[in-house]
């Protein structure tokens, strides 16, 4: 159960309510604890960002800016509203609008107890869709609908229209149901438990595939860290996405999420994505214990809850966006278009907040307080604008990192063989200035182009400049720094294709890749990342390389780069997770197993097992948390656990100093753990010094 946050109304009130115009919705999903963030110890000093563009981590789709849109909205079609979407190289538009998806009928364009406005039909928003260059992704009406008017929808769109619509979600966050205690989604099944909603969607894929086989279908699953996660109705072993998952491996294409991480505070909200990649990487791990490792993930739904259209959010989303096509999400699609206003604030900029979720102006008042004119850009939308002044679809998202929690920094290089690197600023107050270092490239030396959104400006202001290699950002702004590469620094080499795993034991993995075209290749080179440096694991003159001396029980992020005869590397392969297991034929045994979950905490119940010919009298257990979460140890039970920050050390209570030889008894212990984020398990534990075969 999640402790202290109610969230019985909020998400209905978000998505729900509607008036005639565009609808006003309430407040935030839930409301997190806000941390401030640090201040530099010198203030005048440069901030390090540091560039590796050996680092690749994934190519920019064609989907990645995404946007929701609405039924109730009835500007999402206007060509006003098309031609700014436009201009901000939105790449995918959702539809029919968060809970709506559950109540929408698309054939006569109803939403029964929702609010539809005119000239919003799919037709409609088709048109939209097409003429701004975008794909759409759907929600099919899982919760009052069936899988026969799913498929008819299919047909008429993709067989009878020639839309070529591929992404259908099966509903939208279906725990919401009731069935874990809130209920804002519409679910009139007679079974609201993740069981059920796995096994319709297997009948919903089925009756959709029928009609064109080619579309892709999600499955909604919930982030680790967020409500409901961790949480089990009466008489349940498994929460939600450990349900569903090992249920739609196979029969689902793609998975879900929405983000909406709230905090108390503008600092706390700017924290919040540095958490989301180890979020998304703990259900990486999710979907690769159930077998669905390949499953792409979209977050379908992004807002911060705090400071919505005001500066704050604009710094948040650029962040935010990029953190998750970092980590492999295939779409990141805001909420939303028009939303309308709510309790009105100031920002910590001193500007009015108007509580509006949407990245354009409704244009309507709360009491003597009004927003802009219908349609004038909210911050947000500039923050979504300049992510294409960052990369656009075919680029190359490569590694950046920053020496202060101030400034978030993210790199793209170009298929121009341009690099460009956003520094956000999260400072109200004062500038920073940014100290640029590059690996794997080299810069020509000349004028770079500098694109900013500065605070409460109104739109984006470009210029050029000496690349001097140090830059002032404004307070609270969105920096783009582009810079040319130096002639005859580049390899015509293409990548690598991307590496897949063919092998991994306990302390091996090999990998292997499509070889690089454009000219001849001296050898290939396999590299892991390590932040921002690139450590050399291994080479080959062919087209796969297996890679000894590995850390058991570890994960790890692999690229593979060709060199040319002169010596030069071309651009990273895509990247690869590699996962090494840990020894079968160890002389220990330990299974982790998370017994509850609550958001910001979780119990859990650690089990070690003495395999060995000899008893163990007086144990010591040691393990760690993964550096991705930040995860601590708040209680425990039936052990003595010690802790320095992420490591954990266990030794026995009176009645359980003892392991007998060759598996004759077990120890058993609990501990409640603290989580801001990811609550990853240890995956290496060490008994007595010796690594353990962890279940």
């Amino acid at each position: 159960m999640r402790q202290g946050t109610s969230i019985s109304s909020a998400p209905l009130r978000r998505r729900l309510a509607a008036c005639a115009s565009v609808v006003a919705l309430g407040a935030a999903l839930l409301a997190g604890g806000g941390t401030a963030l640090a201040d530099p110890a010198d203030p005048a000093a440069a901030v390090d960002v540091t560039v590796n563009a050996a680092e690749g981590q994934g190519t920019i789709p064609g989907t990645a800016y995404g946007l929701n849109s609405a039924v109730w909205d009835s500007q999402m079609n206007v060509p006003e509203v098309q031609n700014l979407l436009s201009a901000a190289n939105i790449g995918m538009m959702r539809y029919p609008g968060g809970s709506y998806g559950d109540i929408y009928h698309w054939k006569d364009n109803s939403a029964p107890g929702g609010y539809v406005a005119p000239g919003t039909d799919f037709d409609a928003f088709m048109g939209t869709v097409k003429k701004i260059g975008a794909q759409p992704i759907l929600i099919a009406n899982y919760g009052s609908g069936t899988p026969q008017e799913a498929a008819d929808w299919v047909r008429y769109a993709n067989v009878t229209k020639g839309y070529g619509a591929k992404y259908w979600e099966i509903g939208n966050e279906l725990y919401g149901n009731g069935h874990y205690g809130s209920g804002w989604e519409t679910d009139n099944h007679a079974d609201l438990s993740p069981t059920a909603y796995a096994t319709n969607v297997a009948d919903f894929a089925t009756a959709m595939k029928a009609v064109d086989p080619s579309v892709k279908i999600g499955a909604v699953l919930t982030l680790p860290g967020n409500w409901p996660d961790g949480v089990m109705a009466s008489g349940e072993t498994s929460d939600w996405n450990h349900t569903v998952i090992p249920l739609i491996a196979g029969k689902a294409d793609f998975v879900i999420v929405h983000w909406y991480p709230g905090g108390s505070d503008a600092a706390g909200m700017l924290n919040t994505p540095s958490q989301l990649g180890g979020e998304l990487e703990q259900l990486h791990d999710q979907l690769n214990a159930a077998g669905a490792a390949n499953l792409p993930i979209a977050l379908t739904e992004l807002n911060s809850n705090v400071f919505e259209d005001t500066q704050p959010n604009a710094l948040f989303g650029a962040d935010a966006y990029l953190t998750a096509l970092q980590s492999g999400v295939f779409t990141v699609d805001w909420w939303d278009t028009h939303n309308g206003p709510g309790a009105i604030s100031t920002a910590p900029d001193g500007a009015t907040d108007y509580n509006d979720y949407g990245i354009l102006s409704s244009g309507t008042c709360v009491g003597t307080v009004c927003e802009p004119p219908l349609n004038t850009p909210f911050a947000p939308y500039h923050a979504i604008s300049m992510l294409s002044h960052l990369g656009k679809p075919g680029d190359q998202l490569v590694a950046a990192g920053s020496g202060s929690p101030l400034v978030a920094a993210h790199a793209v290089h170009r298929a121009n063989g341009d690099l460009s690197v956003m520094l956000i600023n999260k400072d109200p107050a004062n500038a920073q200035t940014v100290a640029l270092h590059y690996s794997g490239f080299t810069a020509d030396g000349s004028a770079a182009t500098v694109d900013t959104f500065r605070d409460q400006a109104t739109a984006i202001d470009s210029t050029t400049a000496a690349n001097t290699g140090t830059w002032t950002v404004p307070p609270y702004s969105i920096t783009t720094v582009t810079v040319h590469p130096k002639s005859g620094t580049s390899s015509a080499l293409t990548a690598p294709g991307a590496p897949e795993v063919t092998a991994a034991g306990a302390t091996s993995a090999t990998v292997s890749w499509t070889p690089s075209t454009g000219g001849k290749v001296d050898r290939y080179e396999v590299y892991r990342q390590v932040g921002t440096v690139s450590e050399l694991l291994g080479s080959s003159t062919g087209s796969s390389v297996t890679v000894p001396n590995l850390t058991p029980g570890s994960t790890f992020t692999w690229n593979v780069l060709a060199r040319d005869s002169l010596g030069r590397l071309s651009r990273p392969s895509d990247p690869v997770t590699v996962r090494t297991g840990t020894p079968q034929d160890a002389p220990c045994r330990v299974s982790y197993t998370l017994t509850a979950g609550w958001g910001n905490g979780f119990n859990a119940n650690v089990t070690v097992t003495n395999t060995s010919p000899a008893p163990i009298t007086g144990w010591s257990l040691a393990f760690s948390f993964p550096s991705s979460s930040n995860e601590s140890v708040s209680g425990y039970w039936n052990a003595n656990l010690s802790t320095q920050g992420s490591h954990v050390v266990a030794t026995p209570v009176d009645w359980n100093g003892t392991l007998a030889a060759n598996g004759g008894n077990s120890a058993t212990f609990g501990f409640t753990g603290a989580n801001s984020g990811a609550y990853q398990p240890p995956t290496v534990f060490t008994l007595n010094g010796a690594v353990c075969t962890t279940l």
